[in-house]
C-alpha cells in the first residue's frame, strides 16, 4: 500500500482535498493510505466541527499551527515542520494543491528529500510575476514529479516552459466538488431580489487601491441592476477608510457559507468577481462572468465567450454587464467531474 501525505493550508484546499479523500475511501482503500497535514496557514473560525461535518470533509491528522506572518517567515516555518513529518512518515508521494505558501512549502520539503511531488491544479498562469501565487505555482510545477492539469491551456503552459514529462490533463477537481455538493445547496436567510447579479470583491489589488475601488463601487451602483455582494470585513474596512458607499441597488451581506454561495451562483443572472475560483464556478453553473482583474488564470472561459476581463475600469464593467448573456455553446473545458478518479488511476500505476 502506498502512503500519500497531503499538505493543505487554506479553506478551498480542504474542499478540493475532500474530493480525493472520499475517492480513496470509496475505490482505492486497498491501494492508498493518506495522512492529511494542515499547515495552519489560514485560521478560519468557520472551520469548526460543523464545517467538517456538513461538508463531509475528513479532519486533518495533524495541524502544524504555523499561523500568519510574512511570506518568508511563514513558508520557512512550514518547510521546517513539514520536513519533520516527512522524515518520520516516509511517504511514497506528497500531494499538494494550488498556489498558496503551503503548496510551495510542501513541495520544497518533499523534493529535497527525493519524495515525488504531485501538484493538483498544475500549469495555471496569470503571467503576473508580482503575484505571490504566480511565483508559488511556477516553482511548485518545476519541482513536481506528476503535474495534474485542470485544462488544455494548463498543459500548453507547461509545454511552453519545457515541462512535458509527468503532465496529465485530468480535469478540474473543483468541478467534482461542485457536482458533489450541488445537492446540498442552502438558500440564504436574507431576502433575495429577482434577476440579481452576484458580486464578490476581495483582492488587495482592488480593495487597497482607492481609485480602483472607487471605479468598482461607481460601476456597480450605476448598473441599474439588483446586486448581492457578500462582503468580507476587511473590504468593509477599506470602503470606510476611503469613504465609499454603494448605491441602494447593491445589497451588502455578510460572508456566506459554501452551500449558500452555491445557491447564489446557481440562481443569479450573472457573476461579477475578482476571485479565481468564482470565475470557474460561474462557468460550472452556466452563468456569464465579468472579471474585475487585469488578467485571469482561466483564459479558456474568456476564449469561450463566457468570461469578460475588465480590470477596474468603470466603463468596461458597465459595458460587460450590459452585454453579458448565456451562450448556446458550452464546451467541455474542465473535464467530466471525474478528475479525482483519473488522478488516483495514474498514481496507482506510477
Amino acid at each position: 500500500m502506498k502512503k500519500i501525505v497531503t499538505v493543505i493550508g487554506a479553506r478551498p484546499q480542504f474542499v478540493k482535498a475532500a474530493v480525493l479523500s472520499r475517492k480513496i475511501e470509496e475505490n482505492f482503500s486497498d491501494k492508498f493510505s493518506e495522512l492529511i497535514i494542515h499547515t495552519g496557514q489560514h485560521y478560519d473560525q468557520n472551520m469548526s466541527d460543523v464545517f467538517f461535518e456538513e461538508m463531509n470533509i475528513p479532519r486533518p491528522h495533524m495541524n502544524l499551527e504555523v499561523g500568519s506572518g510574512s511570506h518568508g517567515a511563514m513558508t520557512g516555518r512550514m518547510l521546517e515542520k513539514i520536513e519533520d513529518v516527512l522524515l518520520s512518515e516516509k511517504p511514497d508521494f506528497l500531494l499538494t494543491y494550488g498556489d498558496t505558501n503551503s503548496t510551495i512549502a510542501g513541495a520544497l520539503a518533499a523534493s529535497k528529500l527525493h519524495i515525488p511531488v504531485v501538484h493538483v491544479e498544475a500549469g495555471l498562469r496569470s503571467f503576473n510575476m508580482k503575484m505571490p501565487e504566480e511565483q508559488n505555482r511556477i516553482l511548485t510545477d518545476r519541482i513536481s514529479t506528476l503535474l495534474f492539469c485542470p485544462t488544455d491551456t494548463a498543459v500548453e503552459n507547461l509545454k511552453d516552459e519545457g515541462l512535458t514529462e509527468g503532465v496529465y490533463r485530468t480535469g478540474d477537481i473543483m468541478l467534482d466538488a461542485s457536482l458533489y455538493y450541488r445537492q446540498d445547496v442552502t438558500k440564504p436567510e436574507f431576502d433575495i431580489p429577482a434577476d440579481f447579479i452576484l458580486v464578490t470583491l476581495h483582492r488587495a489589488e482592488n480593495t487597497d487601491d482607492p481609485q480602483r475601488l472607487r471605479n468598482i463601487v461607481q460601476a456597480l451602483s450605476e448598473s441599474g441592476r439588483n446586486v448581492i455582494l457578500p462582503l468580507h470585513p476587511r473590504t468593509v474596512k477599506m470602503l470606510n477608510q476611503f469613504n465609499l458607499k454603494f448605491g441602494d441597488n447593491v445589497k451588502i451581506v455578510k460572508p456566506v457559507s459554501f452551500f449558500e454561495m452555491l445557491y447564489l451562483e446557481s440562481n443569479c443572472r450573472m457573476v461579477v468577481t475578482d476571485s479565481g475560483g468564482v470565475q470557474k464556478e460561474a462557468y460550472f453553473f452556466k452563468k456569464p462572468c465579468v472579471t474585475m482583474r487585469d488578467q485571469t488564470e482561466w483564459v479558456e472561459t474568456v476564449n469561450a465567450g463566457w468570461n469578460t476581463i475588465v480590470g477596474a475600469d468603470k466603463d468596461k464593467i458597465l459595458q460587460a454587464i450590459d452585454r453579458a448573456e448565456v451562450l448556446k455553446l458550452y464546451p467541455d473545458l474542465y473535464g467530466n467531474g471525474n478528475s479525482a478518479q483519473e488522478m488516483l488511476n495514474i498514481l496507482s500505476t506510477y
